[in-house]
């Protein structure tokens, strides 16, 4: 891959906020454009071939289906308003701040997040093109740390979320894609995850991932009824998709570089 290979990093956005990554192949968009009262100039997930209206059910998913068929480039990537790609060194200062986590018991729910308001100075260490073509030199794919899990992947779930949903999905998988079973059960077992849908990847790989990834999820929508999903609860398609991320990567077993993600703290919305 050269300087002409073409890539843009969607970011998605729930309601129109501040551009932190003022780069060229960060490409800005509002998801359920569908369903917002307000007029917004920031290209939205409502044209083309899309899922806007659905997206209390799918999240960021919206805009990551309307990108795969509505846009085209070399690298594809996927992140949050929020939430970004590093591929610099965690700053001395901020490994100071892995000490109060240990005291304070948010080791495991901050690993591979650099939490911050500070930022005027990490903007500019989010992840760029150059150093996004010098990763894919050695490695196949990019995302998150992965996180660390008081309970396995599939206690957490249960934990936080409907039981029933981890039977429906082993039945898709049963019935349809059988070879990716093996991955499913090791990643429920496993106390590590790749969260929040974020990835970058190259058009093959993402290709067949994505085409993959929406294929199980709307087989899984057709076995539930919406209703049954309220307030928090209603995001079910996103949360499926981070456990499905997991099992789709395990399972073609690429060589994968973690990175850890900024997070702006100051930029969540109310």
């Amino acid at each position: 891959m050269n300087q002409k290979t073409s890539i843009l990093l969607y970011t998605y956005f729930y309601k129109e906020g501040p551009l932190v990554a003022n780069n060229p192949i960060y490409k800005p968009v509002l998801v359920g454009k569908k369903l917002q009262e307000t007029y917004s100039m920031m290209i939205g997930d409502d044209t083309g071939d899309n899922i806007s209206d659905k997206n209390k059910y799918y999240s960021e998913l919206t805009g990551i289906y309307w990108a795969w068929k509505n846009t085209a480039q070399d690298i594809t990537g996927s992140c949050h308003y929020r939430r970004f790609f590093t591929a610099m060194p965690v700053p001395f200062f901020y490994k100071l701040r892995y000490s109060y986590y240990w005291l304070a018991g948010l080791y495991k729910k901050r690993y591979g997040l650099i939490y911050t308001a500070n930022t005027a100075f990490f903007a500019s260490r989010i992840i760029d093109k150059n150093q996004v073509l010098d990763i894919f030199n050695t490695y196949d794919a990019i995302l998150p740390q992965s996180r660390k899990l008081k309970y396995s992947v599939e206690t957490h779930y249960k934990r936080y979320h409907n039981a029933n949903d981890l039977k429906i999905l082993a039945s898709i998988l049963d019935q349809y894609y059988p070879d990716y079973k093996d991955a499913f059960n090791s990643v429920l077992k496993q106390k590590r995850m790749y969260a929040n849908n974020m990835f970058i990847l190259p058009q093959n790989l993402y290709e067949s991932f994505i085409e993959w990834w929406f294929d199980v999820l709307f087989k899984f929508e057709s076995h539930i009824e919406f209703d049954n999903y309220t307030g928090y609860q209603q995001r079910v398609l996103g949360f499926i998709a981070e456990r499905l991320l997991n099992v789709w990567f395990r399972h073609a077993n690429l060589k994968i570089k973690e990175l850890p993600i900024i997070y702006f703290k100051k930029l969540k919305y109310d």
